[in-house]
């Protein structure tokens, strides 16, 4: 089913601290460089909405947060959110994550990577734009330093299990961790919308934290064509 259009943000609203456009920021992209204090930096792939920057940035004063969003009209959305909150300590790119992690960030630049609920595509031929590729994950794990986590959740057991299998093929993880969610009690309690209408639906979710070993990467960031 295809996403509702967006609602636009309140125009009165100022979304130049909170939204940044992909191709405008240098390569390679520091994303500390777009806080203004210091700390540890945490990268939500794919924020749709931004109900989990949202929260997470009121809940972890200490620590900033980033996310990506391809879809323009969300990516305003969130900001907007951001905006109104004033929210110091996060910001949303608009453009295609697997982009920035691949090309743009430099090596264990990161202290925490969150992927919530990607989109499953579900046919053969679309297969190969699912976000979690084994190509993906290796940058993951270039760009997270050791004992950094990466957290994947998703309604799509499938997917799950073939995510899981090409983080092992990296060699750069340790064994999933069973990532327990706590009964919510409002609707800011779920990390995504998704997740409020997956679980209240009762269906499943999968979820699972990886945390980066001591290996080596083994790869080097994809410098982009001039």
């Amino acid at each position: 089913m295809p996403r509702r259009p967006p609602r636009k943000p309140d125009p009165s609203l100022d979304l130049s601290a909170h939204l940044l456009a992909l191709d405008s920021l240098p390569v390679p992209f520091a994303p500390g460089s777009v806080f203004p204090a210091a700390a540890p930096v945490e990268l939500e792939v794919g924020s749709g909405k931004g109900l989990f920057l949202a929260t997470a940035s009121a809940h972890a004063a200490d620590r900033n947060f980033l996310g990506a969003e391809i879809a323009g009209g969300y990516a305003r959305l969130c900001a907007g959110r951001l905006a109104a909150a004033g929210r110091t300590n996060a910001r949303i790119i608009h453009g295609d994550a697997t982009f920035l992690v691949r090309s743009m960030l430099p090596d264990a630049c990161l202290g925490g990577m969150h992927v919530y609920f990607p989109d499953p595509w579900w046919k053969a031929r679309h297969r190969k734009r699912r976000v979690l590729s084994e190509l993906f994950l290796q940058h993951a794990g270039r760009v997270l330093p050791p004992g950094a986590i990466l957290h994947v959740w998703t309604d799509v057991e499938e997917y799950f299990l073939e995510s899981m299998a090409f983080a092992k093929a990296t060699g750069l993880f340790a064994d999933p961790r069973d990532e327990e969610a706590p009964t919510p009690e409002h609707d800011l309690d779920y990390r995504t919308h998704f997740e409020r209408r997956t679980r209240i639906a009762g269906a499943p979710v999968w979820r699972a934290a990886l945390d980066r070993n001591d290996r080596p990467a083994g790869c080097e960031r994809v410098i982009p064509p001039t």
